[in-house]
């Protein structure tokens, strides 16, 4: 089973629009339309099969409607075949943290993801610390974006340094670092994130770092904690499975980055 851990779509009505935006900002063309039947597309052409789906919500009074869009593509029992499994989303400025992560696990969703550049809060701030902690208590997976962020370069909400810091304060749950710990930060997240309990997904990785470097990365911190990732539309799926499997790693260290470490997290 080939599982995607981080993908973007959008409804129909906003998803020509918003694409079209987020590439002007980023410099970076789509390799889909952004909808949900054009990353079908891409999974059955690529032999991808099941998408995790990461909304952002970048205002509070959007916690409702992503989630209730989250809930719907994402079916009750997986059988493996072009599926969606999205995860939920929240923003720090919510004045209810706990009834909002409930909420989110009370649903049947596996996850939560948390964008600090574009929610423009740090990750070691308290209002994410707690929800990490919530999300911990109620077994849900966190994925946070790491590093720079192409599109809103200016400050990085979210260093490898300032994580290093999270781990010291939350104990458990599922951390996962997007775009290998920290895009364009890889020096420090080998230096401060090597080794530690955090997964990293690859997405938007491959390709901007050296094939060398991610592998030797990928070793040092475990290729157990190393979670294929696109960040399609960003990235093509079809391409990035293409660069791992023509890597140079063991057979079994492939099969455990491209399915087998994100089927075990998911519980699937």
């Amino acid at each position: 089973m080939i599982i995607d851990f981080h993908t973007h779509i959008f409804p129909d009505k906003i998803a020509g629009a918003t694409i079209e935006k987020l590439s002007k900002a980023s410099d970076s063309p789509a390799y889909t339309d952004g909808t949900k039947d054009g990353l079908q597309r891409s999974m059955e052409e690529s032999g991808v099969d099941i998408s995790v789906v990461l909304p952002v919500v970048t205002k509070p009074q959007q916690f409702t409607s992503v989630n209730r869009y989250a809930r719907e593509i994402t079916p009750e029992q997986f059988c493996g075949g072009g599926e969606f499994l999205s995860f939920g989303g929240i923003h720090p400025d919510t004045e209810n943290y706990k009834a909002e992560v409930d909420q989110i696990a009370d649903m049947g969703l596996k996850g939560i993801k948390l964008h600090p550049d574009y929610q423009r809060v740090f990750i070691d701030d308290i209002r994410y610390m707690r929800i990490m902690d919530r999300a911990a208590e109620r077994r849900l997976i966190v994925v946070a974006h790491a590093g720079v962020d192409v599109g809103l370069p200016e400050v990085v909400h979210c260093t490898p340094k300032r994580v290093e810091r999270v781990l010291r304060q939350i104990d458990g749950g599922i951390l996962v670092m997007a775009h290998m710990g920290g895009w364009n930060c890889w020096e420090d997240v080998e230096k401060y994130l090597a080794g530690s309990r955090l997964y990293f997904d690859t997405a938007y990785s491959l390709g901007h770092m050296e094939d060398e470097q991610f592998v030797r990365l990928s070793r040092k911190h475990g290729m157990d904690k190393i979670l294929f990732a696109t960040d399609s539309p960003w990235d093509g799926q079809k391409e990035f499975l293409s660069r791992i499997r023509e890597m140079n790693m063991k057979e079994d260290e492939k099969k455990a980055i491209l399915g087998e470490n994100a089927r075990r997290i998911l519980e699937l």
